[in-house]
């Protein structure tokens, strides 16, 4: 009881930080502070991807972007380097704010620093794939977010063509598991379409 008490209140506390997101999104037909929303939809994923999720996933689940939007990627010079320092900087930073509020409910140490290790994803290597079972089922969900949140959005800025290796890039990162959920998404005919273009490996069109 004390556990579930403990936990309770960490996700309240992250909760509320991440309601101030001054950004929203649409999500299944009802608009929610950007960020808050994503960690709702990272928490179903991973319950779904493992039901057996312990505590620390649950917990790194919901706070992997906490308060995200401090750290905005204008802060961080343009282009690809620029943009690998702006995400190596937003794991420390949500990693040491989880730490920060973990702590204050009284988790224990080692609780609070495999959570760090879920959130920093560390241990993931180049190809975006590790073999800490907990950290893939966390990148898994990121991925199935991303297409769930950010793919049409994505695909309107680059373009069908540029999107589909997007598309491949992310499915790399991903396990059989993970790729097995992306049918459960409920995409749009479009995005449908482009997921299995890339997915397919197939060329340009249909």
């Amino acid at each position: 009881m004390v556990g579930e008490d403990r936990f309770d209140r960490a996700i309240a506390a992250i909760d509320a930080a991440n309601a101030a997101d001054p950004h929203t999104i649409v999500v299944r037909g009802a608009a929610r502070p950007k960020e808050l929303a994503h960690a709702e939809l990272m928490t179903e994923w991973v319950r779904r991807l493992d039901p057996d999720a312990t505590e620390a996933q649950l917990l790194a689940a919901r706070a992997h972007h906490l308060r995200r939007w401090t750290v905005p990627r204008s802060t961080f010079p343009e282009g690809r380097a620029g943009y690998l320092r702006w995400r190596l900087a937003l794991r420390a930073r949500h990693a040491a704010d989880v730490a920060e509020l973990l702590d204050a409910v009284g988790y224990d140490q080692a609780t609070v620093e495999r959570v760090r290790a879920i959130v920093e994803k560390d241990g993931l290597r180049p190809d975006g794939r590790t073999t800490d079972a907990a950290i893939q089922v966390h990148e898994d969900a990121l991925c199935l977010v991303f297409l769930e949140t950010q793919l049409t959005a994505t695909a309107d800025q680059l373009g069908d063509d540029k999107i589909v290796e997007v598309i491949r890039k992310t499915a790399r990162k991903m396990s059989p598991a993970g790729l097995a959920m992306v049918a459960h998404l409920g995409l749009g005919d479009r995005e449908q379409r482009l997921v299995e273009q890339a997915l397919s490996g197939g060329g340009d069109g249909a």
